[in-house]
């Protein structure tokens, strides 16, 4: 009988998704790593911060921001995706990475459900179209009016070739009928302080990379891209509620490359979900002008497999692509 349960408890660990070697391991026991594949200074980079301080916090272990840029994301997303599946390497990203990048790009170096584990939703974020004070118009309606008259002549800032910020001026531009000359920046950072500084006259930012110019009164807002009026920033209009219809919510969230256990995955979206139900954590997501979102690892991989197909048909009808 004992010679056959050495098999039986290999059998068990299998079935639970662990080697023997990590059964007997606490995680983490060790630092964990947290790829952003978007620049420091955008809602990417500053949502992650707040939850990798307070997943510190939580299991004394230190998550650590690594920025890993370029191709809208998907050099980020391509090194996350081959790294150990052992739950010390993640990636928190944008939707627009693993939903919206397959449509835009030829080849984004990896594969959305085949090479990543859903780990759950962090936050979503409130994201704006942006002027400097100069900029003649003062609200969408204003803002189309403008661009008709003067085709091609205005300037619109993104964080990148591909990145969400520039597929929303490419649909603004497509559901509107207007010409806009579209001037790619090496992350959100670069891009709203050459706003600040008249380089540029529009651009689409989140609110964590540009809340703090809004506020000081150093960038105006003509439009509120998500479907609804966010709390941030109550009397700014949505830009629905001129184009009807025009609207969208971009999250966060946490995966794993494929094949971390399943009981690692389980345990990071618990501590996800602690983290978000923290005050000190919804005071910090609000300030930048953010909200916890919170998501089941189940829940969470049905929203992406939905929003790849959702944002395909867009990309689609919007005419966009980057390569």
């Amino acid at each position: 009988m004992k010679r056959f349960l050495p098999l039986t408890l290999f059998t068990l660990l299998a079935l639970s998704g662990l080697h023997p070697a990590q059964a007997q391991e606490k995680y983490p026991s060790k630092p964990v790593t947290l790829i952003v594949p978007q620049a420091a200074g955008g809602a990417n980079d500053a949502i992650a911060r707040v939850v990798a301080q307070k997943l510190t916090e939580q299991t004394g272990q230190s998550f650590i921001v690594e920025n890993r840029t370029g191709a809208g994301g998907n050099v980020g997303a391509a090194a996350a995706a081959k790294t150990k599946p052992d739950g010390y390497t993640l990636m928190l990203t944008a939707d627009s990475v693993v939903v919206i990048n397959p449509s835009l790009y030829k080849s984004t170096g990896f594969d959305s459900l085949k090479d990543f584990e859903a780990v759950g939703s962090v936050a979503t974020a409130g994201y704006v179209l942006v002027a400097n004070p100069t900029f003649p118009a003062k609200n969408m309606a204003e803002f189309i009016a403008q661009a008709k008259q003067q085709p091609g002549k205005i300037n619109i800032g993104s964080a990148g070739n591909g990145t969400l910020n520039h597929l929303i001026g490419e649909m603004l531009g497509k559901e509107t009928g207007i010409e806009l000359i579209h001037v790619p920046y090496k992350g959100a950072a670069a891009a709203v302080t050459d706003l600040v500084a008249g380089q540029v006259q529009v651009s689409v930012q989140s609110l964590p990379s540009s809340i703090a110019f809004i506020k000081n009164g150093k960038i105006k807002v003509l439009g509120v891209v998500n479907p609804k009026r966010i709390a941030a920033l109550p009397d700014s209009p949505t830009i629905g509620e001129t184009i009807k219809g025009f609207g969208t919510t971009p999250w966060y969230g946490v995966f794993a490359p494929t094949g971390t256990p399943k009981a690692i995955v389980s345990q990071l979206n618990a501590e996800i979900a602690k983290a978000l139900e923290s005050k000190d954590v919804q005071e910090r997501l609000a300030g930048v002008g953010c909200e916890p979102y919170k998501t089941s690892p189940e829940q969470f991989a049905s929203l992406v497999k939905s929003d790849l197909g959702r944002w395909a048909g867009i990309v689609k009808a919007s005419g966009a692509s980057v390569d």
